[in-house]
């Protein structure tokens, strides 16, 4: 395998070892989340910030998550076949299916990219009233979201980009480690 290619694998498996490792320790955060939203409805006023929190820490924990388990193989398959096959079949198994998955990336990362610049209320100028005839972006009026405590929603949906995006480096990681199974390689 080509030098770039070992350089791409081991970083991004570095780096999504890193993300997993800490997204592992929001679980924790969920905890004490759930445990004062259980307190504060038996003994003070309910907080009104404790079940969407929860919502966006447990969105963060499945999403930054997700390529740490397609590393270390996690995610299920239908082992009925898969697992009386070589290493070598299942790298081509694996080799093959990956295209559905970076097909799939790809149109939630298209999703949600746009999602994000409409949660910071990203339009483009117009590039006739532009200084230098350029169309610019320009943040206009941050999306909230309609419950009581309305919180910005761009945080999170920063959060499911950055999450997809590195799913689909994994994706791409696991796609070179097969093709170095099936050239009889190890990376």
């Amino acid at each position: 395998m080509p030098r770039f290619v070992i350089a791409f694998v081991r970083l991004v498996d570095r780096l999504n070892y890193g993300v997993g490792r800490l997204a592992m320790y929001l679980l924790f955060v969920l905890m004490a989340i759930l445990m004062w939203s259980s307190i504060s409805k038996a003994f003070f006023n309910p907080s009104l910030w404790t079940l969407e929190m929860a919502q966006f820490v447990m969105v963060a924990y499945y999403i930054l998550g997700g390529p740490y388990t397609m590393q270390n193989e996690g995610h299920v398959r239908m082992d009925l076949f898969y697992a009386r096959q070589s290493p070598v079949r299942r790298a081509w198994w694996d080799g093959f299916t990956v295209f559905a998955i970076l097909f799939y990336l790809g149109v939630l990362i298209w999703g949600a990219a746009e999602s994000f610049g409409y949660s910071l209320g990203l339009r483009w100028s117009d590039p006739e009233t532009s200084a230098l005839g350029l169309s610019w972006p320009q943040i206009g009026r941050l999306e909230r979201s309609p419950t009581a405590w309305r919180p910005y929603l761009w945080p999170i949906k920063l959060v499911m980009l950055t999450g997809f995006i590195l799913m689909l480096l994994q994706a791409l990681s696991s796609l070179a480690k097969d093709i170095a199974t099936i050239r009889g390689e190890t990376i």
